[in-house]
């Protein structure tokens, strides 16, 4: 079975931590997903594409029970906090 667009995403930039009261949101899991996409190559869909194709792997935007990891973490948090850098 090929691994989709989607799925890459979830196994290299995410890890399940259902437990954690700092799970991603709606916003930080987009930023991710584009940050990702960036370092990958890859066009990013529409934040509608986006969760649908989440809902599709049972990610919700109020309860995700993900974090994130590796590059695109990284990414990420730097885009995002500029005067770290």
């Amino acid at each position: 079975m090929a691994t989709s667009h989607y799925d890459q995403f979830l196994q290299e930039a995410t890890t399940r931590d259902p437990a954690s009261d700092r799970a991603l949101g709606r916003d930080p899991l987009y930023g991710l997903y584009t940050s990702w996409c960036f370092l990958s190559q890859a066009a990013p869909r529409s934040e509608d594409a986006f969760w649908a194709a989440m809902k599709k792997k049972q990610v919700h935007p109020k309860g995700t029970g993900l974090r994130m990891k590796g590059p695109a973490a990284a990414d990420y948090i730097l885009a995002s906090y500029p005067v770290l850098v």
